[in-house]
């Protein structure tokens, strides 16, 4: 599973920085200004369209700032200017300001939300550099630095390892959804999926590769799809599943077509879009199990307790029960979806 970002972010926080910033006498270098992570429906008003070039890869963000018409890659180009949109997680984002110092960049623009920890960010980079601007606006910061002479080495990833005692070692990296461990729900799930699973089976969500795993241990397996929107996680995920049966898709979940129905779908759909949650994104996840289900289908999914999923279920398959749950999670099985009322449709994030 992966941490998704608003598909249609708040275009004016950080563009009312950069016009700010360069009100009070900002100026860059010459050639191309590198993004490193936005969202997608930003504004960086008053740079220049042509001079930006979109790094990022989440796959609805790529996708969105392609189709308006921007330079779009899943990892950073060399510029002489980049601009890290700081994401929540602490570690990627001093990870995408190495990233970008170790690419050339003369001059590095820093912006986030008091809420993303723009703070603790300033404060880790004067440590080691000296400013050369800030501002506050709009609940957030700017800051901007010349690398030249500091030492940033240490903050790229460094790949961490996560261990399963069924299931073996995992790849992770700082920034991918439960970098850290394997993620307590998705464990939960792994342990009440049935002996045997379908032979066509799908991973909605797949992250770094867990239930993936957790899924090919089980007999019956034949083929299974794991589509991941995150490109860095589902790169973990293809070193961490060594198997033949396992097919890799980079696309969103809520909108991929798999090429033919399939018998079962496991799922730990996310429900943050920031600090809030936000349950349409576990509907969305579950109408998109219902499409690529077939007519006796079986889906497997584990939530936090307290979300509204049972509607959903309910309309959009015949049977649907909860196999476990603790004080914090549930995990429910449903079958045999109803394709005729599958009108649960994604919210527009």
């Amino acid at each position: 599973m992966s941490p998704l970002s608003p598909l249609y972010h708040d275009p004016a926080p950080r563009a009312q920085r950069l016009e700010l910033a360069f009100d009070e006498g900002l100026t860059l270098p010459e050639g191309p200004v590198a993004v490193l992570r936005p969202r997608a429906g930003e504004s960086f008003a008053p740079l220049a369209e042509a001079q930006l070039r979109i790094a990022t890869g989440f796959r609805p963000d790529h996708d969105a700032f392609a189709q308006a018409g921007f330079s779009v890659s899943t990892t950073p180009v060399a510029a002489p200017v980049a601009l890290v949109c700081l994401p929540r997680a602490r570690a990627e984002g001093l990870m995408l300001i190495a990233e970008a110092i170790s690419l050339g960049a003369q001059l590095v623009l820093v912006d986030g939300q008091k809420t993303d920890g723009i703070e603790a960010v300033m404060k880790a980079v004067r440590g080691r550099v000296a400013l050369q601007g800030s501002l506050s606006k709009a609940h957030g910061k700017l800051f901007w630095f010349a690398p030249e002479g500091a030492d940033f080495s240490d903050w790229h990833a460094v790949e961490q390892e996560v261990t399963d005692p069924e299931l073996g070692r995992f790849r992770t990296l700082p920034g991918v959804f439960s970098a850290d461990g394997v993620d307590p729900g998705s464990a939960l799930l792994a342990q009440h999926l049935p002996e045997t699973l379908p032979a066509r089976i799908a991973d909605l969500g797949a992250g770094w590769g867990y239930l993936a795993a957790a899924c090919l241990a089980r007999k019956g397996v034949e083929a299974l799809h794991l589509i991941e929107a995150e490109a860095r996680a589902l790169d973990l995920a293809r070193i961490n599943i060594a198997d033949p049966r396992a097919q890799f898709h980079w696309a969103d979940a809520c909108s991929f077509s798999l090429p033919e129905p399939m018998g079962g779908i496991v799922m730990n759909p996310p429900f943050h879009t920031g600090r809030k949650a936000e349950p349409a994104l576990g509907l969305a996840f579950i109408a998109a199990a219902a499409r690529a289900l077939g007519p006796r289908g079986r889906l497997w999914m584990v939530a936090n307790r307290h979300l509204p999923y049972e509607g959903a279920l309910a309309q959009l398959f015949n049977n649907h029960e909860i196999l476990t749950e603790t004080s914090v999670f549930r995990v429910w099985q449903a079958s045999t979806p109803r394709k005729q009322t599958a009108t649960v449709t994604r919210k527009r994030r």
